[in-house]
C-alpha cells in the first residue's frame, strides 16, 4: 500500500506542541482513535509505549517512526506530524525530533507492516526530502508535499 494511501489530511498537523516523546505518543494515539471505531486511544498508546520500550523508533536526522501492530484494527493508518519544537524521542543519534510518521497496523500485517516502514526509512533518508517538509507551512502543504515526494499527483 502506497504511504500516502495511509493518511488523509485530517491525520496530518504542523507545528504541533507536545513538548516530550510521551505527549508526541499520546497525541498519536488520540489522532488514531478518533479516526477509526475499532480501537481505543490506551489501546493504541500501549501498543506505541510497548513499542518504545524495545528500542526508540527516533531513526536520526530529526526523524521517528513510532509504529506498532494491533489486533483490533482492519486496515493501517498513518498519522504524520511537524512538531513546533524538536522533543527528546531517545534516537540513534541523540538528536531531538520534529517529524513524525507513526503507523499502526493490524497484526496479521506483518509483510505490510515492514514494507511500510522500509519506505518510510527510505523517504526520511534523503536530507532534501527531510528539508523540504520542514518547510511547509501548514497542514494541507505537508500533505502535498507527502504526495509530491510518494510520487502521486497533487
Amino acid at each position: 500500500m502506497p504511504l500516502i494511501n495511509l493518511l488523509s489530511t485530517d491525520l496530518i498537523s504542523h507545528d504541533l506542541e507536545v513538548g516530550s516523546k510521551k505527549r508526541t505518543l499520546d497525541h498519536i494515539s488520540a489522532m488514531i482513535s478518533n479516526s477509526t471505531d475499532s480501537t481505543t486511544h490506551d489501546e493504541v498508546f500501549s501498543g506505541l509505549v510497548d513499542r518504545e520500550r524495545l528500542g526508540s523508533t527516533g531513526i536520526g536526522d530529526g526523524v521517528a517512526i513510532p509504529h506498532c501492530r494491533l489486533d483490533n484494527i482492519d486496515k493501517a493508518i498513518g498519522v504524520f506530524f511537524k512538531l513546533k519544537n524538536p522533543v527528546d524521542f531517545d534516537a540513534v543519534d541523540r538528536e531531538p525530533v520534529d517529524l513524525v510518521f507513526a503507523l499502526v497496523v493490524p497484526s496479521n500485517s506483518c509483510d505490510q507492516h515492514l514494507e511500510t516502514l522500509a519506505e518510510l526509512a527510505e523517504l526520511f533518508s534523503e536530507e532534501a526530502n527531510r528539508q523540504a517538509l520542514r518547510q511547509c507551512f501548514d497542514a494541507a502543504s505537508l500533505y502535498q508535499k507527502l504526495l509530491q515526494l510518494t510520487g502521486k499527483s497533487a
